[in-house]
């Protein structure tokens, strides 16, 4: 697994436990409408702004990540494309050095 994968990893990990914490606080927030008093409004006003922020940062953030994914995926397809046997040596020698490392342990 190389590090690109480690980090859609991560960013998809991130992403589901911030969306679980979003949906959390929404439940929170429909749980706790009953209560009373002046302070408890303002800063569930307060709250709310501050989730409702949150979910649209998210949204912008993926995508962002889906956007910046595609350009990378489109030019290594055109680099691939332009440069095929770059492309075969390139693999190759990753190919060797991974089994050089698997092989030393």
């Amino acid at each position: 697994m190389d590090s690109n994968e480690l980090n859609t990893e991560g960013r998809d990990r991130i992403m589901g436990e911030l969306k679980s914490v979003i949906t959390d606080a929404e439940e929170l927030m429909k749980n706790t409408e009953q209560q009373v008093g002046e302070g408890f409004k303002v800063a569930r006003a307060k709250f709310e702004s501050t989730l409702r922020s949150a979910k649209s940062e998210l949204l912008h953030m993926e995508e962002t990540i889906v956007e910046r994914t595609k350009d990378v995926m489109h030019n290594t397809d055109e680099y691939v494309k332009d440069h095929p046997w770059k492309s075969v040596g390139l693999g190759a020698c990753v190919g060797l050095i991974i089994g050089l490392l698997i092989g030393r342990k």
